[in-house]
């Protein structure tokens, strides 16, 4: 009898050994009123974008005390970033934003057209842009506040969880004094903002869409650096020169030319893509408008893009390289 009650005693341990806890997963060493939680584990999930597990190691690594684990994912999250900050993003939006009579574009880079079509990520670009009206450099727009982080903390989350390199690469702003402004986005791909003295806000948006088709170097003559204009000059001259006309007749010519190579280069003296019927110059002249300046920006322009060797990377592939 003494034996078979030393083996129920024995059993009943056994199982209560093997049996699931109900108590949740807590460090070792760490007090019991830390737990870590599903719901802690989530709620860090959704602020910081990290993946399940490395919140539940941060929250375990810190004692269930969110702040220090957001902490302590985002270094892990910056040595992340900064190893894909080396990858070539040449992709990504141009996102506009207006407010009273001052208008910015931005551009935010990111290495495939897939990312520049999520729904995140042009939240982001949004984020940035309204954030660029209330200030002037790109340093104080990466430390702008917003929502209890700065723009360059949320672009780093953003990376952790996106998995690309994300950059803000630059902005440009124009108005804020009493000018009238406005912004046209192309596609996101292409950013064109207008100022003008007078007029509205609707007319700066259709010069601007006239920017975005025409790409004039220059707004006006003026703007026309003195060395290209020379440069023109000479060589129009020498040009001329091969007809075997009088000098004075020469002169002539090429005053006439440089004065046709402005109208082409000049958003003023264009004709209007919209009606094709006047110049952008009297479109303005009609409204009581005058240019004072335009900035015109592309995805990408100026960043030297990787080429792929489909072909090379499957031959080194298969060369066990």
């Amino acid at each position: 009898m003494k034996l078979s009650l030393s083996v129920i005693a024995l059993s009943v341990s056994a199982v209560a050994a093997f049996a699931p806890s109900s108590m949740p997963f807590v460090r070792p060493g760490t007090s019991l009123n830390a737990e870590v939680t599903t719901a802690l584990i989530k709620e860090l999930r959704g602020s910081t974008g990290a993946g399940m597990m490395d919140c539940k190691k941060a929250l375990i690594e810190n004692d269930g005390d969110m702040e220090a684990a957001t902490d302590f994912l985002r270094e892990k999250g910056l040595a992340k970033a900064d190893k894909k900050a080396s990858r070539v993003a040449a992709e990504g939006k141009i996102v506009a934003a207006t407010s009273g009579d001052k208008s910015v574009v931005v551009e935010v880079n990111c290495e495939t057209d897939f990312v520049a079509k999520d729904d995140n990520f042009l939240g982001f670009a949004q984020t940035v842009a309204d954030a660029a009206l209330g200030v002037d450099d790109m340093e104080a727009l990466m430390a702008t506040d917003v929502d209890g982080s700065s723009i360059e903390d949320t672009r780093q989350a953003m990376v952790n969880k996106i998995g690309e390199n994300i950059q803000v690469r630059r902005m440009a702003s124009r108005g804020g004094d009493g000018s009238t402004t406005g912004s046209y986005i192309h596609m996101g791909k292409i950013g064109v903002l207008v100022e003008l003295e007078g007029g509205s806000e609707q007319l700066a948006t259709d010069v601007a869409m006239h920017v975005a088709a025409m790409s004039p170097p220059y707004a006006t003559a003026d703007e026309v650096p003195a060395d290209e204009l020379e440069k023109e000059r000479e060589i129009l001259t020498a040009q001329a020169a091969d007809s075997g006309k009088p000098a004075e007749i020469i002169e002539k010519m090429v005053e006439g030319r440089i004065r046709k190579y402005l109208q082409e280069i000049c958003l003023v003296s264009q004709t209007y893509v919209k009606t094709n019927d006047k110049t952008v110059g009297e479109l303005l002249k009609e409204n009581d408008a005058k240019m004072i300046g335009f900035t015109r920006i592309e995805v990408g322009e100026g960043i030297e893009k990787k080429e792929e060797d489909f072909a090379a990377e499957v031959a080194a592939a298969a060369a066990g390289n």
